[in-house]
């Protein structure tokens, strides 16, 4: 049960003025339920606004407020997806169309009927010969005195929110916050010169101020190191088993090919952690083509000279299905029974695993989900394996650690290359090994940048490609077009690009992407694997996890709009087989000087490790870790500059909690267990309780 203390802040949105059930779908949407979600939701940014007596007044991109009047309004044409215009003028004549896209533009006659003058707060620009102010923040009837304050925050929005409207919410939150006892040790308080928690909040929403948001960032990263040193702690409490195998079915494997010196050091690693009782909690961090899958069978294989089972967890269907016809082949010298578990499984096949599971016969299994439901046990297990570990939360790694008779050993597996620096963030609680050489004789991929103009050109090139029995990628950066939204009507759309490729190629091109139905998706992806398909079109959602070793070129449409870590996880997809593949990175006319950085290093280096430190040294800020690759370590506050600096000295003032001043029993450490509920980390109180 949550503090009392923290009761307020968890309070329905709806409990504000203003709220009714019409604005809950767009605060929902922006995930916006609870006062402290309000709390929390900092400006993206703040604006200054200039007052201006007439439009000739105003510079194109200048944030303005100015007095307009209606003259008349132009409705898009039915069917049309062209946006609502006002053309209003100003006080000397001059005339500027106010512009709404989508459903905003339902509000339009109501906000500016015609005739009468209204204050208008918004940017400046220009269509064509025209001025013109897209989606005005502010229209106000009377006067704009409350409108020229001189510096607005500017939240994210979603369709049917307007700032005044969150700001108004935002507001009434603040005003609901509690006093709550002060978590920060107070020499670390006093030495950065931090504001209180309430004051940081308010500071936050009204300012700039670095002090106020490094507080709440640094609030964020103490939350997640006590929550992951939690699991740690969790681990060793728990009564582990000591497994030590003899080396007999390791023998027998007779590799193709020599271990890499960091696949050696990672295994001895791996060994010495599981001949210890209390168990193994270790990241096995390699980048794309490193050999990851032969240190965790060599993991695997321990576990079963030891007498017992061994479980690998997959993200996907696909990629469990690629995880098992690799390992069986492996294994076929060794004898070892392996199977496979998802949820397509039904009827007697399920029935057959599950009593092979519980008698012991079957030793590994390798699946998705699937293999920690409830209905699903083990005689004796012994090591879990769990793959593209940022898929999964820390509850749903638990959940499978719990099969074990005693707590099991695990593995934790990634493909993305995180910067040492930032490791910390999103695996704490973990020791780490690194696969930081690829095996001999590895192919590089010959990455080159191509203009968007040759576009016919690279068409071209994909026909020939698919002609002479090879398959190909082709990515986009968004899913579909979306109407009313200008700023994003010229990103590349994988489904209108799958269109035009279709009806070159035909019933060679396959499409997936994240918002397709999951039997839809893995329908298309068979069809790719099985050579069925031979061009794939999609999101990013093959970023990992897709092995096809006849697919050879990937096309990257776009690639200015993608990360550099993304880049070179898409890149990983090709270059898996014997034959030489090529990574085409399609780039748009108007480059920015990061944008033609991150092409130069993807050109330069297939070091995974180097890009990702090179592309935490571009970025210089943002969200390392978003909701799409960090499974529950989502940060919603803490920026990339903030974890460099903050998260050391976050990390050392948890670990000092928990070790040295009294845990989470101590008066400080009952004050920071609150911040485990404020940052959404519950499953490290649960963990106290025994839950």
């Amino acid at each position: 049960m949550r503090p009392e203390a923290l009761n307020p802040l968890f309070a329905e949105v709806q409990t504000l003025d203003g709220v009714g059930p019409k604005l809950m779908k767009p605060l929902e949407k922006l995930g916006l339920t609870r006062i402290k979600d309000l709390a929390y939701h900092l400006p993206e940014r703040f604006v200054s606004r200039t007052a201006i007596a007439d439009l000739d007044s105003g510079s194109e991109g200048e944030q303005v407020i100015i007095a307009l009047t209606a003259v008349e309004h132009r409705a898009p044409r039915a069917g049309s997806r062209g946006p609502y215009r006002v053309l209003a003028q100003d006080d000397i004549g001059n005339i500027c169309a106010l512009t709404w896209f989508g459903k905003a533009a339902y509000a339009a006659k109501k906000l500016v009927p015609v005739g009468e003058k209204r204050w208008i707060a918004g940017r400046l620009d220009r269509y064509g010969d025209m001025l013109q102010i897209v989606h005005p923040d502010h229209i106000e009837a009377e006067s704009a005195a409350n409108m020229g304050r001189q510096s607005e925050p500017v939240y994210r929005l979603s369709d049917g929110l307007t700032q005044p409207r969150i700001g108004d919410f935002t507001r009434q939150a603040l005003a609901r916050l509690p006093e709550l006892p002060e978590w920060i040790e107070p020499g670390q308080l006093a030495r950065a010169d931090w504001p209180a928690w309430r004051d940081a909040l308010q500071l936050g929403h009204e300012t700039t101020d670095t002090k106020a948001h490094d507080r709440l960032a640094y609030d964020e990263l103490l939350a997640n190191s006590l929550a992951l040193l939690l699991v740690k702690a969790e681990g060793r409490r728990r009564k582990g088993q000591a497994l030590a195998g003899d080396g007999g079915l390791r023998a027998k494997l007779h590799l193709p090919f020599a271990l890499t010196g960091a696949q050696a050091r990672s295994i001895t690693e791996i060994a010495g952690d599981l001949a210890q009782e209390a168990p193994m909690l270790r990241l096995l961090q390699g980048d794309v083509g490193a050999g990851k899958t032969v240190v965790a069978l060599n993991a695997m294989l321990i576990a079963v000279e030891a007498g017992k089972q061994a479980a690998l967890l997959a993200p996907t269907e696909i990629l469990a299905r690629q995880h098992f016809e690799t390992l069986r082949t492996m294994l076929a010298p060794t004898g070892v029974n392996i199977a496979l578990l998802t949820g397509r499984a039904k009827g007697r096949e399920r029935e057959g695993l599950l009593m092979g599971l519980m008698d012991g016969s079957i030793q590994m299994l390798v699946g998705t989900h699937a293999i920690f439901q409830d209905t699903v046990n083990y005689r004796d297990l012994g090591l879990v394996v769990v793959d593209e570990q940022h898929r999964f939360g820390v509850a749903q790694r638990l959940a499978l650690a719990a099969k074990g008779r005693r707590a099991p050993h695990t593995l934790a597996m990634t493909a993305t290359p995180i910067p040492r620096s930032l490791t910390l963030a999103q695996y704490g609680e973990m020791d780490v090994s690194r696969l930081d050489e690829l095996p001999p004789g590895r192919q590089a991929i010959d990455t080159r940048v191509v203009p968007q103009e040759r576009m016919e050109e690279v068409v071209a090139g994909v026909e020939r490609h698919l002609a002479s029995g090879q398959q190909a990628y082709w990515v986009c950066p968004m899913v579909r077009e979306i109407d009313g939204a200008p700023d994003l009507a010229d990103i590349a759309a994988a489904e209108a690009r799958f269109a035009a490729l279709k009806e070159r190629f035909g019933d060679a091109v396959a499409l997936v992407h994240g918002q397709l139905r999951p039997e839809i998706k893995d329908a298309a992806m068979e069809r790719f694997a099985s050579g069925q398909a031979r061009l794939l079109v999609a999101t990013t959602v093959i970023e990992v996890g897709v092995d096809v070793p006849s697919a050879t070129l990937m096309v990257i449409e776009q690639a200015e709009r993608f990360g550099l870590a993304q880049l070179h996880q898409l890149r990983g997809r090709v270059g898996r087989g014997a034959e030489k593949s090529t990574c085409l990175l399609l780039r748009g006319g108007a480059l920015s000087e990061t944008g033609r950085a991150r092409l130069a290093l993807m050109r330069e280096t297939q070091d995974g490790f180097r890009i990702a430190e090179e592309d935490l040294a571009l970025r210089g800020g943002g969200e390392l870790l978003g909701t799409r690759q960090s499974g529950e370590a989502a940060f919603r506050i803490a920026n990339l500059e903030q974890m460099q600096k903050l998260l050391p000295i976050a990390h050392g003032d948890a670990r000092l909690l928990m070790e040295r001043d009294g845990g989470l029993t101590s008066p400080r450490g009952e004050a920071a267990r609150l911040l485990l509920y404020l940052f959404e980390r519950d499953w490290g109180v649960q963990l106290l309780r025994g839950g």
